[in-house]
Order: structure tokens, then C-alpha cells, then sequence
């Protein structure tokens, strides 16, 4: 079993609800932010959104959403990094977070300037290509590849996980992929349905609209599981035991919470993930809701840097500056 499949097993929301919401006195003492490190309109943003409301209807203060997109994410994490430690400023990341860790030289410690107080959401990946790709299976890829000179098989990447993930692939395959660079998903799509780049590992919700209609096939999908939009297109898992990457959501504050704040947040932080309309609104972007308690989430982070971080330094990528 995975270690995303046991913390969502042993995650104990029960006793997390149970806690005694009056405990951090004085706590909250003015409106909260809550910093999502990228542009508006992807799910990290979108989650944000969804919990402010139940969140400030339970704290009893405003709860806003401030957007600080820029490098990677690094811009705005490091504002919540750098915030007092009493639960007014919150962040919420992406996978970004652990693989920045292997791609930067950065202005905070990954884990220790932190307190990580709990998933919100897992997204599988999904691999595609142009319905004119020779391969329509990961076994047909890999013969595919080997079959042509090393590196001839490109594959169309930006940041964090879409760019490591066909990596860690061609690592547990034996094969030689080419790195092709884009802004995001919306920049390679044109080149990637016309054939133009190979290959590229996308999140399901930015992929399913152009696999929907014809315009890209799916190889295979990259969560523990079979995506629900995606039933018939099996897991990379089942060509690679143990096989899992995915983008994914995590609330944080900075380093030195107090247990109560910590406490009462991550309370009110599962009770609005659970609400319906929350964990519908996410199924209708092939989001999964996730909820850990603090000690699983910082576990989580750090097997997550340490899978990226093996896997950027066997490619041969070396830390950048950031920004």
C-alpha cells in the first residue's frame, strides 16, 4: 500500500472534529488570509475559495483568498514562511512545494519553516499524446522508444510534477526521453495535438477536455487508482508496480503554530472540506478531497521530496536560483 492510499486510511478526522473549538483562546483575533502561491482559477485557488466561507462562518472572522503567483510558487509560500506564527496568514500549496525543494535554491527550509496542517485535495495525471502517436499503451511506449535512437521521443513539460514525472517514467523504464519546456499546459496543447512533441504527463482536468474530444489519447493515468472521468484507462501502476504521481493540495501556516491554533484550524479546515457541495465541486474537477492530520502531512511532504528529489538528481538536474 502506498504511503498517499495509508495516510488517507489512517487519517482520524473523528478525533481532529471532536476537539474542543474554544481551546485557542483568543484565537482568531482578526481576519485570516489564506495565500495560494499561483495565478487564480486552478484547484489550489479553487479549494481556497470553496473553504473560505464555511471557514469564516466557523471562526467567526473573514477568511480572503490572496493570490502571490511568481516563481514556482516560491513568492508566496515564502510570505506565509516569513508571517507571525499565530494563524492569521495560511497558505495553501500544490505538489510545487516538494519539488521546488529539488529545483531551487530556496529562501525558507521545505519542512522546518513550516506547519503543515492538512491535505485538501490529490489529482492524478493523466499521459497523452496526439491520436497519431504510434503507441496507445505504456508497454507500446517503451517498445516504442527503444526501438529509436535514445532521446528521440520528446516529451512537453513546465513545472513541479508535470515536469518530473515523465522523468521518473523513463528512469523506471530504461528508455531516454527529451525535455521540450512550456509556460503550462495551455501553451503545449497546440503542439502536442499536432504531433509536434511526442508525448506529456498533464493533470486529468487540463488533459480531459482535448481527450473528450478526440483531439489527444490517454496512455494511461497516474493516480493508486483508476480515474473516475477516466474508468477505462488503467493506472501506470498496472504496467509499473507502484507507480504514483499526482498533483495535490496542503494548507500550511509557518513554523511555530500554537497547538491550539493548530488544532482549532485544522478542525475547521475538515469540516468544510466534507461539506457536499465542496467534495462535489472537486469531483467535477477530478480533484479527490484528502484530509490528514498535521503529523501524516508533514510526513507526506517529506516522502514527496525525497521520491522528486531522487529523481531529479539521477536526470542529472541540478538546483537554480529562484525566481
Amino acid at each position: 500500500m502506498t504511503l498517499t492510499r495509508r495516510i488517507v486510511l489512517l487519517a482520524a478526522p473523528a478525533l481532529l472534529l471532536a476537539a474542543p473549538r474554544g481551546q485557542a483562546q483568543g484565537f482568531p483575533a482578526r481576519p485570516l488570509r489564506i495565500v495560494v502561491p499561483y495565478s487564480p482559477g486552478g484547484v489550489s485557488d479553487i479549494t481556497a475559495r470553496l473553504i473560505a466561507e464555511p471557514m469564516s462562518a466557523a471562526l467567526g472572522q473573514p477568511v480572503t483568498v490572496e493570490n502571490r503567483p511568481g516563481a514556482d510558487g516560491i513568492i508566496g509560500t515564502d510570505a506565509v514562511a516569513k508571517s507571525p506564527p499565530d494563524g492569521h496568514m495560511l497558505g495553501l500549496t500544490s505538489v510545487g512545494h516538494a519539488v521546488n525543494a529539488a529545483l531551487y535554491r530556496l529562501p525558507f527550509d521545505t519542512v522546518r519553516d513550516f506547519t503543515f496542517l492538512s491535505m485538501t485535495t490529490r489529482t492524478p495525471l493523466v499521459l497523452c499524446a496526439a491520436p497519431s502517436f504510434p503507441a496507445s499503451t505504456p508497454a507500446e511506449l517503451v517498445s516504442h522508444a527503444k526501438s529509436l535512437p535514445a532521446g528521440r521521443i520528446t516529451f512537453a513539460g513546465s513545472a513541479g510534477v508535470v515536469r518530473l514525472a515523465p522523468v521518473l517514467f523513463a528512469q523506471q523504464t530504461g528508455i531516454e526521453l527529451t525535455y521540450v519546456p512550456y509556460r503550462g499546459s495551455t501553451h503545449a496543447h497546440p503542439d502536442l495535438i499536432a504531433g509536434r512533441v511526442n508525448i506529456m504527463f498533464d493533470t486529468v482536468p487540463a488533459a480531459l477536455p482535448h481527450i473528450q474530444g478526440g483531439s489527444l489519447k490517454a496512455l494511461a493515468t497516474t493516480g493508486a487508482t483508476r480515474a473516475p472521468q477516466l474508468p477505462n484507462i488503467p493506472t501506470l501502476s498496472e504496467f509499473l508496480p507502484g507507480f504514483e504521481a499526482s498533483t495535490w493540495g496542503m494548507l500550511f501556516g509557518p513554523a511555530g503554530l500554537p497547538p491550539p491554533v493548530t488544532t482549532r484550524l485544522v478542525a475547521e479546515i475538515h469540516a468544510a472540506l466534507r461539506r457536499p457541495e465542496i467534495l462535489a465541486r472537486h469531483q467535477t474537477l477530478g480533484a479527490e478531497v484528502v484530509t490528514t492530520t498535521p503529523e501524516q502531512s508533514r510526513d507526506f511532504v517529506e516522502a514527496e521530496m525525497a521520491k522528486w528529489g531522487a529523481a531529479a538528481r539521477a536526470a542529472g538536474i541540478t538546483q537554480q536560483n529562484a525566481g
